[in-house]
């Protein structure tokens, strides 16, 4: 292994031990034991099938996000508007899920694909003004999440049901739910909705490693002037990353809508998952298979943290100061590898 693929992989472990650290200290000044909180949280995700099951049900709407925060981001583009795509996602998909009644092998299909169509169309406002006005995609996609919570919550209020706060539940024939992988795992949450999150890494991976549009894409991210010189459309290809992100996140929202929650309902805020896709794209290296690696943890955080008032003592609010910290510490790992990008230089 080189130094430089050697440093990638050291960076994100570097950066989960310095939050680990970090919480164990808060924990201490608090008066509680950190070695017992960790404990707690190690159980609750890890400790029975079951937790199993919910941390691998949890982390399954974060690869997604986390992919499609990476998308952008290989692309040359910041997509913080991904909470918001996988909004409009989840109630593109709820909404075929509820309105028609097809063969599961169609209607399935047809919800998932509504979602990444909604969370496309979504993400091309933003793509479309960077692209034709040279917006910056950061302010607009902020906006856009508001904008898709308010109208999501307005349609789910006056169009999926009377008035009320929730949604009629999915049609099974369009639901990611298993019986046989709920039997396995003591009835936990867990449903399909992994294999699909899985082979959504194998897509971007395969999109932006192995095809030719994938090495256009990067081109532009990495010198749109070069690109533009070079007869590419970097126009179009701001775009199309920008659809293709959204289409991640839209999924995203199909996950929750489909597999873990059956419905939508009216959200006081927002659900985090597409925020928490910027730390996980930052700690897996926008990389496919990090991005993996990086869900599980976060999925293992949500689900273990659970645990650590009922069994450790710890405070719910403590508990989230110790994720919120590891989660600092994780999306700051660009400090950790300028000091020690220095502390190598200076050793030469």
């Amino acid at each position: 292994m080189n130094s430089g693929r050697l440093t990638n992989f050291l960076i994100p472990l570097l950066a989960v031990l310095l939050g680990v650290i970090a919480g164990s200290i808060v924990m201490v000044i608090s008066g509680y034991d950190p070695i017992a909180g960790y404990s707690a949280l190690l159980y609750g995700a890890f400790g029975d099938s079951y937790y199993i099951g919910e941390t691998i049900r949890q982390m399954t709407p974060y690869i997604l996000s986390g992919l499609a925060v990476a998308f952008a981001f290989r692309t040359g583009l910041f997509n913080i508007g991904v909470e918001g795509q996988l909004i409009v996602g989840w109630l593109a998909a709820v909404w075929v899920g509820v309105a028609f009644e097809l063969p599961k092998f169609i209607h399935l299909p047809l919800a998932i694909l509504a979602a990444a169509l909604a969370g496309a169309l979504w993400a091309l406002i933003p793509g479309f003004l960077k692209a034709r006005f040279k917006v910056h995609e950061v302010i607009v996609t902020i906006m856009m999440n508001y904008i898709a919570l308010h109208v999501t919550n307005a349609i789910i209020r006056f169009v999926l049901s009377d008035k009320s706060y929730k949604s009629e539940e999915i049609h099974e024939s369009a639901s990611l739910r298993s019986e046989f992988l709920q039997s396995i795992t003591d009835y936990s949450t867990l449903h399909y909705g992994i294999i699909i999150a899985l082979i959504a890494a194998v897509i971007m991976w395969f999109l932006l490693e192995k095809t030719t549009k994938g090495y256009e894409l990067r081109a532009v991210g990495f010198n749109q002037h070069a690109s533009h010189y070079a007869g590419m459309n970097v126009s179009n290809n701001i775009v199309l990353a920008m659809v293709i992100s959204g289409a991640f996140a839209g999924v995203a929202g199909a996950m929750e809508g489909l597999g873990t929650f059956a419905n939508i309902s009216v959200k006081a805020g927002f659900t985090g998952v597409g925020f928490d896709g910027i730390a996980v794209a930052l700690l897996g290296g926008n990389n496919a298979f990090g991005i993996i690696l990086s869900a599980l943890l976060f999925g293992a955080l949500k689900v273990g943290a659970l645990e650590m008032p009922s069994s450790a003592g710890v405070p719910t609010e403590l508990v989230d100061i110790v994720i919120a910290l590891i989660i600092f510490f994780v999306a700051s790992s660009y400090l950790i590898r300028l000091l020690l990008t220095r502390v190598k230089k200076e050793g030469k």
